[in-house]
């Protein structure tokens, strides 16, 4: 997705001439395999950091293109959503020192954003998502304005025909329809690549989905969305149905994502990328001027840009890629499912982690895939993301704790493997250090967040709770300490956190009870007693709201009429009540109840009850709104 020359798949002429340049890349890269032309005799390790960039309230921001343009650096690029950024690191051979340099160099990359941030005061954060997104930063106003994001949008909900929906149950519960794919711009990730020699690239791609759901459970990260508990790395349920293709007309038949872990063993570089083009409706093609097969019959080695192009519009968590080096071609994995953060140097470590098993292959699993179950390694990391460091691993056949798996057995495979690689005895020491002390203390980024998040919520309201976290994360990722280190946020912590009552779903309340308009008056009035509430809306079985009820007027009703037991709560509610918007003004909203003497507003988005806003709510962020003009004075 990176070039700018590419077009939707849907001119028929253009669509063939590109299907027969991906059926020649890939014959081409198993004749480069055949021909033994891929570089071979050298380990490289390179990264990609996302990153998110938050206002001076710790929200979304909308400066992203701003950012990359003070930066002014090659190493930088944009992504989909305009709160967000990538850092492209520079790849560099496996040995000595390359761990601690390419953390020098991220760190240096970094302060420059930072630096380039606060000059629109503004911060950096890494997290596998943002704590503080909400429900503005993933509509259309906050999708970066380039033209290949644009088309991306639109033809996945073309080739899904009908809104996303995101259903994932965790603690909470979060379920939810969308019209876009900004929900994917959520995520942020560390993905790292390692290249393989090639003659091993099926024994070592097969390892490396092998180690997925251990090396995931260690390094979870993304445990909250909109306010919401939910995976260890909800990263993972997330990306996948953001941008699934999939209608649910299809029923009992099986389609494969286009965000997979996979099916099977694979036996070989070719079988990927086959299965893959077989599987994968075209999205996109580009012009391509000369042909792959035709070039290497003259000595030359292709790009291969019609399967580096299909290849990027299919999100496997463990990705294989083609690429060329001072000419000559090789093959890596990229790991794409380890988060971003909580710093740079758990982030490093995750990666020394990862590099050090995939440098220490058991040489009895080569070509004896068959011998293991697939499925283990499978259940294995979607365990990892649901669950993290507290979730159960089946390795070798036996079921282990994950922690128990990682100190007795993996950890030890790493060292001996980053050992293989000549890495600095200290560079070892420090960051499988850092991967030992959070496991044995399951201090996962996604622990710390969620610990914290409770003890904030408690307190604090949803969003509240939401925007402090980021503003703590930033703080302690700047304290030089990793996040086995970070003891949970205190309330006293949070004291200078400036946060925004801007509109009203910052304030809003979302756990709602209501009820339907046949429940009859008596049992309204007992809910409301039930859960000491003075509103309740009043809805259809699709959510519309058709009216609402305050206590003081069904209070009014019941004594009128005396015998209620025939009155519903459609004969008392007010069928026309004053509503709001979710992304309305929150002191037009405090002024609108004074005007109409109301003290609560449904909050309506499509016609639908999303949540509602009452006069205590009101009362209470007048008073911060207060405290906090104070402050600044």
């Amino acid at each position: 997705m990176g070039t700018n020359k590419i077009s939707i798949a849907k001119d028929p002429l253009s669509k063939r001439k590109f299907l027969k340049h991906l059926m020649h890349d890939v014959e081409a890269i198993e004749q480069i395999m055949e021909r033994g032309l891929f570089e071979s005799g050298i380990t490289r390790i390179g990264a990609e950091q996302e990153f998110c960039l938050v206002d001076r309230h710790f929200k979304p921001s909308l400066n992203a293109l701003h950012v990359l343009q003070k930066i002014n650096d090659i190493h930088f690029t944009p992504e989909l959503a305009r709160y967000n950024l990538e850092i492209n690191l520079d790849p560099r051979p496996l040995t000595k020192d390359s761990l601690s340099a390419m953390h020098t160099q991220l760190d240096n990359l970094l302060g420059k954003a930072s630096e380039a941030a606060q000059s629109l005061d503004e911060s950096v954060i890494l997290a596998g998502i943002l704590p503080s997104i909400d429900y503005r930063a993933v509509q259309k106003k906050y999708m970066t304005p380039r033209k290949r994001y644009e088309e991306l949008a639109r033809i996945i909900l073309e080739l899904r025909g009908e809104d996303f929906e995101l259903n994932i149950t965790g603690v909470d519960e979060l379920l939810i329809s969308h019209q876009n794919i900004l929900f994917e711009a959520c995520n942020t990730s560390f993905q790292c690549h390692y290249q393989v020699q090639p003659e091993q690239f099926a024994d070592f791609y097969n390892w490396a989905q092998m180690l997925a759901g251990p090396v995931l459970s260690v390094a979870a990260n993304s445990p909250l969305l909109l306010g919401n508990q939910l995976w260890a790395e909800t990263r993972i349920a997330l990306f996948q149905q953001s941008i699934d293709t999939r209608g649910k007309g299809y029923h009992l038949r099986q389609r494969e994502q286009r965000v997979t872990f996979g099916n099977r063993w694979i036996k070989g570089i070719g079988d990927v990328f086959k299965n893959d083009i077989a599987r994968h409706t075209l999205l996109f093609y580009m012009e391509i001027e000369r042909d792959s097969l035709n070039l290497l019959e003259q000595g030359e080695i292709p790009k291969l840009e019609a399967l580096q192009l299909h290849n990027g519009t299919i999100y496997k968590w463990n990705r294989p890629c083609y690429g060329l080096s001072n000419g000559k071609p090789h093959l890596r994995i990229e790991n794409r499912y380890l988060p971003s953060g909580p710093t740079t140097a758990d982030e490093i470590a995750n990666l020394a982690f990862w590099s050090g098993l995939m440098s220490n292959m058991p040489e009895s699993y080569a070509g004896n895939w068959d011998a293991l179950d697939f499925d283990d390694a499978k259940e294995n990391f979607y365990k990892a993301a649901m669950w993290g460091i507290q979730s159960g691993m089946v390795w070798e056949g036996q079921l282990v704790s994950a922690m128990r798996l990682i100190l007795d057995v993996l950890l030890p495979m790493s060292r001996k493997g980053l050992e293989m690689m000549n890495i600095d005895e200290k560079d070892i020491e420090y960051y499988l250090g850092i991967i030992q002390k959070r496991t044995e203390k399951k201090a996962t980024g996604a622990r710390w967040m969620v610990g914290s998040y409770r003890r904030l919520k408690d307190k604090l309201g949803r969003e509240e709770a939401s925007v402090a976290l980021t503003a703590i994360l930033d703080k302690r990722r700047r304290s030089g300490t990793t996040v086995d280190e970070w003891e949970l946020v205190s309330l006293k912590e949070i004291e200078t956190v400036k946060i925004q009552y801007d509109v009203v779903s910052n304030v809003m309340s979302t756990d709602l009870i209501t009820v339907s308009g046949e429940y009859i008056a008596d049992l309204v009035l007992k809910i409301m007693e039930w859960r000491e509430i003075r509103h309740m809306p009043v809805e259809d079985k699709n959510g519309q709201l058709k009216g609402i009820i305050t206590k003081s007027r069904l209070d009014r009703y019941l004594k009128r009429v005396g015998n209620s037991r025939e009155l519903t709560a459609a004969d008392v509610m007010d069928r026309n009540p004053t509503t709001i918007k979710p992304n309305d003004d929150i002191k037009y909203a405090m002024l609108l109840m004074m005007d109409e003497g109301i003290s609560c507003l449904p909050v309506i988005e499509q016609g639908k009850l999303i949540g509602i806003l009452t006069d205590k709510d009101t009362q209470t962020i007048w008073t911060k709104i207060k405290k906090n003009s104070n402050a600044k004075q």
